[in-house]
């Protein structure tokens, strides 16, 4: 096996403090809700992410070998360490100034956008992939968080008409325990999907350096990006809870229910088709969706909109840094 060179280390620790970084700026999708509706403690519920978001990082790989194998064609042009250093660093940057503003942007679509401003400011725009990238990347990003909408917007309906004659504070005793399960499963599905894109970063710097013959996971690589994300989402992400929790609707624990509920089964079925969505993205369309169940005017659409600015402007942002990144490591000598 060939000696890891120093620009290797350097996208390992990079990609795991992405991972680390990811976990607790994407905490609030797992367990905004569940605080803001006073179910689980603070403490309590960061603790049952943070478990749950290492057991779903463990699952499955069909995100990362998206990540992976989906959007460089490698026939084309073999992907340099410095290139992959620079698509985390864009991807970092970007992170850490939404969580700066709490805003609760996309941390898949910032690290897709850094390393396709890193491969195109190193090879031009041949080696893309741009169908993997219609396909897995833009239809998702603006499907998943419309999907979210509608099935959030139908739960909510289903509730209702399934407890309209029942007594509210029968109905919210019923959903305080329901919304544990459905935190737990919003959890899961955040492993399941975003650890997913370490592994498959550091599974391409491997490859690109030889030290594995096929593009797979190798275990070392899940059990550590699993690890990383588990420790950032125990650090919390307060901003962004608070952005996620109480600023777009005020909710209750049937609410905070229906949001998860609708926010995993989305996350999961995207997970399992390898796409690598934005969980943020889905659980703020669920939530959007459930309170447009109750009326329009519930949510704090001015919120809504400077979300939405965000998501649009993450994969451009991120890309222009991954190409600054990788002009300057060129004229380094990297």
């Amino acid at each position: 096996m060939p000696n890891f060179d120093i620009m290797l280390w350097l996208v390992i620790i990079g990609a795991l403090a992405f991972d680390y970084i990811n976990g607790f700026h994407d905490t609030a999708n797992a367990i905004a809700t569940v605080v803001s509706t006073r179910v689980l403690s603070p403490r309590n519920a960061i603790i049952m992410a943070a478990g749950l978001n290492l057991l779903g990082a463990l699952i499955a790989t069909h995100v990362a070998n998206t990540i992976a194998k989906g959007l460089v064609d490698d026939k084309v042009y073999s992907v340099q360490n410095f290139v992959v250093l620079s698509a985390i660093i864009g991807a970092i940057v970007w992170n850490l100034i939404t969580w700066k503003f709490g805003i609760p942007s996309s941390s898949s679509h910032a690290l897709i956008g850094g390393l396709m401003g890193a491969v195109i400011a190193d090879a031009g725009v041949a080696p893309i992939k741009w169908a993997g990238i219609i396909e897995k990347v833009v239809i998702p990003l603006f499907a998943s968080p419309l999907f979210g909408f509608g099935i959030g917007f139908v739960v909510m309906l289903l509730i209702a008409w399934l407890f309209g004659h029942t007594h509210p504070g029968k109905v919210g005793g019923i959903f305080r325990k329901m919304q544990i399960f459905s935190a737990a499963a919003m959890a899961f599905s955040h492993g399941m999907n975003d650890a997913q894109k370490s592994m498959g970063i550091i599974t391409m710097a491997l490859f690109s350096m030889g030290v594995i013959a096929e593009k797979e996971v190798p275990l070392w690589v899940k059990l550590s990006c699993a690890i990383a994300m588990a420790l950032g989402t125990s650090a919390g992400g307060w901003r962004i809870i608070k952005t996620m929790g109480h600023k777009i609707i005020r909710l209750e624990p049937v609410h905070g229910f229906a949001a998860e509920a609708s926010a995993a089964t989305v996350i999961s079925a995207a997970s399992l088709f390898g796409m690598p969505v934005s969980t943020t993205h889905v659980i703020a369309g669920s939530i959007f969706g459930v309170g447009s169940s109750r009326r329009f005017s519930a949510v704090r659409w001015g919120v809504a909109q400077s979300m939405v600015v965000a998501w649009f402007i993450t994969i451009p942002a991120s890309a222009f840094v991954g190409a600054v990144c990788v002009l300057g490591m060129k004229a380094l000598g990297a």
